[in-house]
């Protein structure tokens, strides 16, 4: 277990005196490594949160760069990060924010190429992409390794949290995955922020609920496959099980 230095222990001490974390699971978290697809508006408070909370290592993929439109809602990037590179300008603010984390920046898409090898290599998975495209693949290999997913999305007024605990067997055998609840449709809008705007909070909601879902994962708490709507004007939140669809072809075939 890797041991906390004198800063780290100053800067966690807000956790550390806490039961459901301690020394101990600020170790777990400390040796933990996470990898967040997709580095906007859902990206930005996962990413942020994560980090000053001392995930030891935090990963980073996408390939666009910083624009305008993009800042009001993606929190990790000034005026002066535009037209940078959207995972260098993240990577230099979180490590202002914690300097003892590694943080790694991934300018590039996730594809079929790289996407089982980087998947593989963390501990809990965050989706937050704005594609279907990319959330089928992302769903594809969690499944395959058993990986923890953790999927958000947010459009309008609603967001939505997915939990998937592929890393439980009995738990990915009785409620499925991503695709057995939004199986791929000819008829599928793939909405984002770009053609249906977004509440800026609306994402910062979503984002920071994935990533207390992601330290409960890594800290060993409860952690079930579930779905959580939210509704942002009305404040309601809905939370939904998650059945397995005996004929989906990703998890089925596990």
């Amino acid at each position: 277990m890797m041991e906390l230095s004198d800063k780290e222990q100053v800067r966690y001490s807000r956790q550390l005196m806490l039961a459901q974390v301690g020394f101990t699971g600020q170790q777990k978290l400390k040796q933990s490594k996470v990898l967040i697809i997709g580095a906007g508006g859902l990206g930005s408070p996962a990413a942020l949160y994560l980090a000053a909370s001392g995930i030891g290592h935090l990963t980073l993929i996408d390939d666009d760069k910083v624009e305008l439109s993009n800042l009001q809602r993606q929190i990790l990037y000034k005026v002066n990060h535009l037209g940078q590179e959207k995972v260098i300008a993240a990577q230099k603010s979180l490590l202002s924010l914690n300097n003892q984390i590694e943080c790694i920046g991934i300018a590039d898409k996730l594809t079929l190429h790289n996407a089982e090898k980087l998947i593989a290599q963390h501990d809990v998975i965050l989706d937050c992409s704005d594609n279907f495209a990319t959330r089928y693949l992302v769903n594809q290999y969690c499944v395959q390794l058993h990986k923890p997913l953790i999927a958000g999305a947010a459009i309008a007024t609603q967001g939505q949290l997915i939990c998937i605990a592929n890393h439980i067997d009995h738990h990915r055998d009785t409620h499925g995955c991503y695709q057995c609840i939004f199986p791929p449709s000819s008829a599928q809008q793939n909405l984002n922020c770009s053609n249906a705007g977004v509440f800026a909070p609306l994402l910062g909601i979503i984002g920071a609920m994935q990533a207390q879902q992601c330290l409960n994962v890594l800290l060993g708490h409860d952690f079930t496959s579930q779905f959580i709507a939210f509704d942002a004007i009305n404040f309601r939140q809905t939370r939904l099980s998650i059945t397995a669809d005996d004929s989906c072809l990703i998890c089925r075939a596990c």
